[in-house]
């Protein structure tokens, strides 16, 4: 096999999945967690955004409306990760969800990230999350990365807000 390096300023471009109700999974997208409707494909699919980009997460029901959700112990997405610029982009949702009630199903500081977990309608996982500056991140005596996981400081990450 060739010796290859996938260019450094690639970027993961979207996400596409698979719902089996798309007005339930607009409203966790959309009302929820505050992406944009971008265009509609009929009533079987959506793209939304952050920005106005032309899509970040596509929505279908193409090969899935009314389906269970996939088995938790299968192969399949782990995550879908939503990436804030600022930690306090990250606080002001958490908040949010706060607010709304809406159950989170984990919360860790990576050292590189503080992220929050919670699960779409379909019981599709997703990471809300910010980075630490590069210059932050963990590192060993040698200057290996160090990720870990550990709690995270939620009263800490939400005295942003005040």
């Amino acid at each position: 096999m060739i010796n290859y390096k996938i260019p450094a300023q690639t970027r993961i471009g979207h996400v596409h999945l698979k719902v089996s109700d798309l007005q339930k999974s607009m409203a966790f997208y959309c009302d929820l967690l505050g992406f944009e409707l971008i265009t509609m494909y009929g009533d079987q699919a959506a793209f939304i955004s952050a920005g106005g980009y032309h899509h970040h997460i596509g929505l279908n029901t193409w090969q899935s409306k009314g389906a269970p959700p996939a088995p938790q112990y299968a192969p399949g997405l782990f995550h879908t990760a939503v990436l804030y610029p600022e930690r306090k982009d990250l606080a002001a949702i958490l908040q949010r969800l706060i607010d709304n009630g809406y159950p989170l199903t984990g919360a860790s500081d990576h050292g590189v990230s503080e992220a929050l977990y919670l699960d779409d309608p379909d019981g599709n996982g997703v990471e809300l999350y910010w980075d630490r500056p590069k210059d932050k991140w963990p590192t060993d005596d040698a200057g290996n990365l160090t990720m870990y996981t550990r709690q995270l400081d939620i009263p800490g990450l939400l005295a942003l807000l005040k």
